[in-house]
């Protein structure tokens, strides 16, 4: 009687498909038809290796060569969308986006007319009271502004500069923070957005996450942490 392939070597093929290089791949594909070559020309012919044993055998290892193939068209798929990604990033250098954060810059212009960058909102679920408090470096509050009710989602607003007393606010950097509620009095969860300029896009790192940089302020953040474009 004809003993099958052993389930060491079958394992081997199958266990080390996934760590091996293509080349010990393919040597070990190539030793084991060579092995299955000769058991079958020196089989017992009054004892012959049953079909199902030849075929379970067959079906090991061109289910090896399946999964390596597949695994090369992941690898195809994957490169696609890491360049897909690239390229979306890419198309957002030189705009503004709102990314998770409490900064508001105001400068002014030779007139003494006062700009500054928007701030935001992202609510987890709608809110009946929200308020905006923008505070200066020093904690002190200039300005505090009633938004009403707001849904659920990203909000983006333009703060005009001026402080609660009427005043035009010093240039500088500010913070924002909010309080947002329901009608019943429960604090809605609220996350603060800043604005930022996209400068560069930083290739994918070991996490295949695409990097967008917004300059020294800001520093770098994920492709995913955009939450608006303006």
């Amino acid at each position: 009687m004809t003993t099958p392939i052993g389930n060491n070597v079958l394992n081997a093929i199958n266990g080390g498909g996934a760590t091996m290089t293509k080349r010990q791949s393919d040597e070990l594909r190539e030793n084991f038809l060579t092995l299955l070559t000769t058991q079958l020309q020196n089989q017992d012919p009054l004892n012959p290796m049953e079909n199902h044993e030849m075929t379970s055998q067959l079906a090991q290892i061109s289910t090896v060569s399946g999964v390596e193939q597949l695994n090369e068209t992941l690898q195809g798929i994957t490169a696609q969308m890491e360049a897909g990604k690239a390229l979306q990033a890419s198309g957002l250098i030189g705009q503004g986006v709102m990314v998770p954060g409490d900064r508001v810059l105001l400068e002014q212009d030779e007139q003494g007319k006062a700009h500054t960058t928007p701030f935001g909102i992202e609510l987890a679920r709608p809110a009946d009271n929200v308020t905006a408090t923008i505070t200066s470096a020093s904690g002190q509050v200039v300005r505090r502004v009633e938004l009403g009710a707001l849904r659920a989602g990203v909000e983006s607003f333009a703060w005009d500069g001026v402080t609660d007393s009427g005043e035009t606010a010093m240039p500088g950097s500010y913070r924002v923070a909010f309080q947002a509620s329901d009608d019943a009095g429960n604090s809605v969860n609220v996350k603060s957005l800043h604005y930022a300029m996209v400068n560069a896009v930083t290739p994918s790192d070991r996490n295949g996450e695409i990097r967008l940089d917004l300059g020294a302020i800001h520093g770098q953040v994920a492709l995913n942490d955009i939450r608006q474009i303006l």
